[in-house]
């Protein structure tokens, strides 16, 4: 068993749904700190809590994202202690460790840039990835390393196809219904200001002062499939 192989194997014990691993190295070194790959690790939310938001979101869903973000947490963490255990370098994008810019809302090196490098999935209209086996329902962390892992086939090009569902149901009309590609700007398609404003008021309603909507995760095809399972 290759090591990549291996750690997977001990993510998914602990409860991580995907597991990806890509080449960073065509992107910024000042974004990456040095390091040549990463790795993506998934966690698909519960598809009973999902099912139950079309209405707008709810307190069980706001726990389902608490609880998810803090097990990605500590499986970053774990694989970053495991490779360093291994002789490698790595580093964990935890919360504490990734800086949003507050004016702009993006990260020097997004968790989604190494999904879709890694194969894990796509860009959705709505700026949410998208994969195949979950959808939208799922939430995913990075770790940063110089282990020379076998990476997967990027994704560059959006599966999203016609589909309309995200822009016709998105409270915030945010979304501008324009497919993403490796070279599209998350501006040029989404609009994540107008996405956050909707979002906080959806969540106000239910009293809860935080940013949560999921509307465009519970209307998207892929996810649909997902909850029938």
């Amino acid at each position: 068993m290759n090591l990549g192989d291996e750690l997977k194997q001990e993510l998914i014990l602990k409860g991580a749904s995907l597991v990806g691993y890509s080449d960073l190295v065509n992107i910024l070194d000042a974004s990456r700190n040095g390091y040549d790959f990463g790795i993506s690790i998934a966690i698909a939310l519960d598809p009973k809590i999902i099912s139950d938001i079309g209405n707008g979101p709810t307190e069980k869903y706001y726990d389902e994202c608490h609880r998810t973000d803090k097990l990605l947490d500590e499986l970053a963490v774990f694989t970053a202690k495991w490779l360093e255990d291994s002789g490698y370098k790595a580093f964990s994008q935890t919360i504490n460790n990734v800086i949003e810019d507050e004016k702009t809302w993006r990260t020097p090196l997004p968790h989604k840039t190494f999904a879709t490098q890694s194969g894990i999935g796509w860009i959705g209209k709505c700026a949410m990835l998208v994969t195949e086996e979950f959808g939208s329902a799922i939430r995913f962390t990075s770790v940063l390393t110089n282990a020379k892992l076998k990476v997967g086939k990027s994704i560059t090009e959006s599966k999203c196809s016609n589909c309309m569902n995200c822009f016709e149901a998105c409270p915030g009309n945010a979304v501008k219904g324009i497919n993403w590609n490796v070279n599209t700007d998350r501006d040029e398609f989404f609009n994540p200001f107008d996405c956050r404003k909707a979002a906080r008021e959806r969540a106000l309603k239910i009293g809860i002062n935080a940013t949560l909507c999921g509307m465009c995760i519970f209307v998207c095809p892929w996810t649909k499939k997902y909850l029938k399972k």
